[in-house]
């Protein structure tokens, strides 16, 4: 007879935790690249902050990006998280 520290069901809701936090972060770094890709954080030619600007702008639309993912986002999370609870599973 096997016995379990955690009940199942608090071992399910960690797994669904852990699932809804990584899907979050896929739906940032994607957002994240959409960002780069629209230009967002490209430093302006009349007014730039020089090198240190171009180094830090990626954390600031990292940032940005997570923030977007973790209030709704564009809603690629949720479908992520539905589909990765299908597959833990069965």
């Amino acid at each position: 007879m096997m016995i379990s520290a955690t009940e199942p069901t608090a071992q399910a809701a960690l797994v669904a935790e852990r699932l809804r936090e990584a899907s979050v972060e896929l739906e940032a770094t994607f957002l994240a690249e959409m960002l780069k890709s629209a230009g967002l954080g490209q430093a302006r030619v009349s007014f730039g902050g020089g090198a240190g600007e171009d180094q830090f702008s990626s954390f600031l639309i990292q940032q940005q990006a997570r923030q977007m993912a973790q209030t709704g986002g564009i809603g690629l999370s949720e479908v992520l998280f539905n589909a990765m609870m299908e597959k833990s599973d069965g």
